[in-house]
């Protein structure tokens, strides 16, 4: 017998790359330590365009390389509503412990790990497993549970997930920022490379951000937060760099109406002549990444963490872009599990500074995922995001 409608859960199905369908799939039988979430909003990730497009190849080169198994609900920034829980989940699922009660307000680190590898047991908190899966980007809707990605109703939570407890000043807005300002404890790394040779990230330092989309502006955010002396932001789009001064840059550079050289000569203009002490490139194409080494001064760092999928590759000059500069390079293609309740927090605190409650620019409903996946390509938008119970 067909289950009806009432036991069915309605998901936006990404067929193949460019191709959406909207279907039903059962509603799933919870085993003990797993629990339903009723999807709030799901942010569109840069990983998701990436997946859009056909640029399927993630942790390339490594032993978590994988490719997106079609077809697949997407979506990984989730916060939803605790629908239904069983009893081991209600008690231990909650990553500092706290127990979850249906109703409750929850996001999740997308990441699972297996706990056993190399990297499980001598990486602790950044998501380094052999045998990582992520909700939205490794798990077929082909196979039950179905739903493990954010654009449908609800969510099926695994037992093995790392689950938080949403504060309750924090609205579904806010908290569905919380995966990408976890991902900003890159620049809480790039600290670690300071010293009292001024290198690494320094107070009063100057800061490049190059790309402020969603996730370079939360990055612009947070240099602010730490105590960068200048920060400085680069961008196709003049929208998007607007935000960038909304939340802490005090220069910005639009890509349409300069050339690189012109953009790295402002850097080292405003920097006396040096270059900046730290470069973070947050752009999703590896055009602009030996201009962000450009704009470097010697000893800087810069960090990579922008081109998540494989992007194709550019040429550089060891000797002139590495060597000579004696440069730190820092690549990242991840958050850590231990990052979303300090996230939270962050959020919480820093309401009234920065318009967090305003990046969610654009939501759409499971019917318009197709048109929001475009509005999310353009320079127009900051973040888009699903809400499947529109």
């Amino acid at each position: 017998m067909n289950p009806s409608p009432a036991d069915t859960v309605r998901g936006a199905v990404l067929v193949a790359p460019g191709r959406y369908e909207v279907q039903r799939f059962p509603r799933p039988e919870l085993p003990d330590g797993a629990l339903l979430m009723q999807v709030e909003l799901s942010g569109i990730c840069g990983t998701d365009k990436h997946t859009y497009l056909g640029e399927t190849k993630q942790y390339a080169g490594t032993p978590a390389e994988t490719d997106t198994p079609f077809p697949i609900i997407q979506g990984h920034e989730n916060v939803g509503i605790v629908a239904e829980i069983t009893p081991a989940a209600a008690e231990r699922i909650e990553f500092s412990g706290r127990k979850l009660s249906v109703g409750d307000r929850i996001t999740m680190c997308p990441d699972v790990v297996c706990g056993h590898c190399h990297e499980c047991r001598h990486v602790m908190g950044y998501v380094w497993c052999e045998n990582s899966e992520c909700y939205g980007n490794s798990f077929t809707s082909a196979t039950a549970p179905h739903l493990l990605g954010g654009w449908a109703e609800y969510l099926y939570v695994r037992p093995d997930t790392f689950v938080y407890k949403v504060p309750d000043g924090l609205s579904p807005r806010v908290a569905v920022l919380a995966e990408l300002m976890a991902c900003t404890a890159s620049l809480d790394k790039v600290k670690e490379f300071s010293s009292y040779a001024l290198e690494g990230f320094n107070s009063g330092d100057t800061v490049v951000v190059i790309g402020t989309g969603p996730l370079g502006l939360l990055h612009v955010a947070k240099a602010d937060m730490m105590g960068a002396g200048q920060i400085i932001a680069t961008d196709l789009s003049a929208y998007r760099l607007e935000w960038a001064r909304r939340c802490g840059a005090e220069i910005t550079l639009d890509v349409t109406a300069t050339t690189p050289e012109e953009r790295i000569a402002a850097v080292r203009a405003a920097t006396g002549g040096r270059g900046a002490d730290v470069v973070l490139h947050m752009a999703n194409s590896p055009a602009s990444f030996i201009e962000g080494i450009e704009m470097l001064k010697r000893g800087g760092l810069m960090l990579e963490m922008g081109n998540f999928a494989d992007t194709g590759e550019v040429s550089m000059n060891i000797h002139r872009h590495v060597c000579s500069k004696n440069i730190r390079l820092v690549g990242l293609t991840n958050h850590p599990s231990t990052g979303y309740h300090p996230a939270l927090r962050l959020l919480e605190r820093y309401a009234d500074r920065y318009p967090f409650e305003e990046m969610v620019t654009h939501t759409f409903g499971l019917d318009e995922v197709d048109t929001a996946m475009r509005t999310s390509m353009s320079p127009e938008s900051m973040k888009v995001a699903i809400t499947p119970g529109a």
